[in-house]
């Protein structure tokens, strides 16, 4: 099996030393830094299979880390779990719009973040892996690039394609017309916004079976999601 490999950023020593004996017991292979510019240093030599981030760090903070690993075509789906001592809601809001998948308060018990790192990881292993990966009644095959549903194997272009593994990956997770321009096309894409609405009409109309629902979810003023049926 692929061992996970978490990135891990915190600059409590003791914290930081705590989680990676923990994680690293639970068979994951832990790369460790106190500082934001070296997080994303590290992110960009090898990307990690998720990131567990604190807001409050040395160099780049937290909340900058996790829009520039947005950004980065390279990362731009990696799950991202953040820490802070920050308990305001307009907080916690601010970094899950910035795109951090998931939010822990400290003081936290680290078993529970194991089991939050363990739900998301459930999740991705089948794309790890290049195993089929089922969301709902659809399955989609990442090695021989076809997607089934409801037994019916459909006809997907490569950039629709690459938008529903994109989904897929991150169920229920609203995702921005920029955001789903840089996770598609990359970064120094000159592609406009508007393509994005072209192109999630494309897959909506390739998505369509006899009685099925449609999975993606239109958010007014935010996005699309993906919701398995």
């Amino acid at each position: 099996m692929q061992v996970a490999k978490l990135l891990l950023v915190e600059d409590d020593p003791a914290l930081s030393e705590l989680l990676e004996y923990r994680f690293s017991n639970e068979g994951y292979e832990v790369r460790t830094t106190p500082d934001g510019d070296e997080a994303i240093l590290l992110a960009s030599e090898e990307t990690p299979d998720l990131v567990i981030l604190d807001w409050m760090i040395e160099g780049t903070s937290g909340i900058e880390v996790c829009r520039r690993l947005r950004r980065d075509k390279a990362t731009a789906h990696v799950p991202i779990i953040m820490l802070t001592a920050r308990e305001a809601e307009d907080d916690r809001v601010r970094g899950l719009e910035t795109g951090a998948d998931d939010y822990l308060t400290k003081p936290f018990s680290p078993r529970e973040l194991l089991a939050r790192v363990a739900a998301v990881m459930r999740r991705i292993r089948p794309v790890l892996a290049g195993e089929s990966i089922d969301a709902g009644d659809l399955t989609l095959d990442p090695v021989a690039h076809k997607v089934t549903r409801r037994g019916k194997q459909l006809k997907l272009g490569p950039t629709e394609y690459r938008m529903l593994k994109f989904f897929i990956e991150s169920p229920g997770r609203v995702f921005s017309r920029n955001q789903l321009l840089d996770g598609v096309w990359g970064t120094e894409s000159d592609i406009e916004l508007r393509t994005v609405d072209v192109h999630i009409r494309r897959l909506r109309k390739a998505l369509e079976v006899d009685g099925a629902k449609d999975p993606i979810r239109t958010v007014r003023s935010a996005g699309y999601s993906f919701e398995p049926v």
